[in-house]
């Protein structure tokens, strides 16, 4: 019997493998993290030059189609393009036809037609990305969509991880707050499996789904780890009414990261944004401790490497486009 799944509230065949896409980290192997990450290592490697455009992309469409709002996903996929002298168009659900009632299956299929080569996508509901993926003939990349996937985040948290330890076997990294609404957790969790580094959740019952990774709602949990990775509580997520927590004034005082929470050596890393004074104090976020700019930084190259890849289905020789640009 062939499969069919319901998507978006369609139903449609499943997607062959004849295009690439980023829709979940489980898409990903450890030979295609490694080769990312060694793409974006090289990007780094040019963004420190005066000249940082590369003619990498040239000719090619990359759309950013943000149904959400976004600082750090957005620009830096807009910014990674460019770098890559690919040709960019942003759209935001505000201001565009998705006001007028447009649905996301037109939406696509209008976008489509400019027969871009990706189209980045983030949406509030889950399996909009692969639905999208089903309808283009361009690579979809998920920026997000829903509490379900961000995997280009947990991409970046590796190359950030990386970069700090020079390894990501073996590594601890303690996940803490609302993993329940987290897209950005439940795809941290996977990449760190992947590369051989352990997770543990921490957070209020409430907030920590069970089958994911060990848990603990004992913020003494943190103490060993090598990483602190803190989550903010995403009330846009949450059901109108539902209480999680008493009060974020409670939650901050059991689960929020201060300074005498965090030990000599230990790195805390945030996806953003942080909300200062309740999952994160402004002093650790600001200390020699945090990883939180780094991980800004790292999104851009690791965009870069990303779209790359998708463009050029497999290892590439990237230091050899950089001495050349």
């Amino acid at each position: 019997m062939t499969d069919l799944r319901l998507v978006g509230g369609q139903l449609l065949p499943p997607a062959t493998r004849e295009r690439r896409h980023l829709l979940s980290v489980s898409d990903l192997t450890r030979d295609d993290v490694e080769r990312i990450l060694a793409a974006a290592r090289s990007f780094a490697d040019s963004q420190e030059r005066e000249t940082k455009k590369l003619p990498t992309l040239r000719g090619r469409v990359v759309l950013n189609v943000f149904y959400e709002s976004s600082t750090r996903t957005s620009s830096s996929f807009e910014l990674a393009a460019k770098r890559l002298s690919a040709d960019t168009v942003t759209l935001r659900a505000s201001g565009s036809s998705v006001e007028k009632g447009e649905s996301l299956k037109d939406t696509a299929l209008t976008l489509s037609a400019y027969d871009p080569d990706v189209i980045v996508i983030r949406h509030p509901e889950a399996g909009a990305a692969e639905f999208v993926a089903r309808l283009t003939k361009a690579r979809v990349v998920n920026a997000g969509d829903g509490k379900h996937q961000h995997p280009t985040q947990a991409l970046l948290d590796l190359y950030t991880l990386r970069s700090t330890f020079g390894r990501l076997d073996g590594l601890q990294v303690a996940i803490v707050g609302d993993v329940a609404h987290s897209r950005v957790a439940r795809s941290l969790v996977q990449a760190l499996n992947l590369v051989g580094s352990q997770a543990i959740l921490v957070g209020p019952p409430a907030l920590l789904p069970p089958g994911i990774a060990p848990v603990s709602h004992d913020i003494a949990a943190i103490a060993d780890v090598d990483v602190v990775y803190v989550l903010r509580m995403q009330r846009e997520r949450m059901l109108e009414g539902a209480n999680f927590v008493p009060s974020l004034g409670e939650y901050s005082r059991q689960y929020g990261i201060t300074a005498a929470r965090v030990r000599p050596g230990q790195f805390v890393m945030h996806p953003g944004p942080v909300n200062r004074g309740v999952e994160l104090d402004g002093d650790v976020a600001d200390s020699e401790a945090s990883l939180i700019l780094e991980q800004v930084r790292a999104g851009l190259v690791v965009r870069m490497a990303i779209l790359y890849d998708l463009l050029t289905a497999g290892p590439v020789a990237v230091e050899a486009t950089v001495e050349t640009a």
